[in-house]
């Protein structure tokens, strides 16, 4: 297995929310700092074990950043920091106790495929994007 990316996002790959989630950080990401797999991989679960995580407990996006990893509206939260305005603006959540923030993104979470549909494979990035994707 190939080292871990100082910045990588672990995402549910069938989730039509979780795809529409990595694009948006592709277009913002101008230096090209985040990579990708998807919580159905191989590479995933491999890092997960790392970190004393399994593929099962996972409902959430995941970010790991150097060896810090971030669950649910954190990881959301230090993504955004990484862009520009008017993103930027989005920090003011972390006012909120993380629990209230955990709160409203399980309650999305749990809901994503009925809201925004699932597709039955994780999609296949293009050859451009290809070396962004571990797996």
């Amino acid at each position: 297995m190939r080292p871990i990316p100082n910045k990588l996002v672990l995402f549910d790959g069938v989730c039509n929310l979780c795809n529409f989630t990595v694009n948006f950080i592709i277009d913002r990401d101008q230096k090209k700092e985040y990579y990708f797999a998807p919580l159905q991989s191989e590479t995933a679960k491999s890092i997960l074990l790392k970190y004393g995580m399994s593929q099962n407990e996972m409902n959430s996006v995941i970010l790991i950043k150097g060896n810090q990893l971030y669950q649910k509206s954190d990881a959301v939260l230090e993504i955004i920091k990484d862009f520009s305005l008017p993103y930027q603006i989005f920090q003011i959540g972390r006012i909120l106790p993380k629990y209230i923030r955990d709160y409203l993104y399980d309650c999305i979470a749990k809901n994503r495929y009925r809201f925004f549909g699932k597709t039955e494979t994780c999609k296949i990035p293009t050859p451009e994007l290809r070396e962004r994707f571990l797996e």
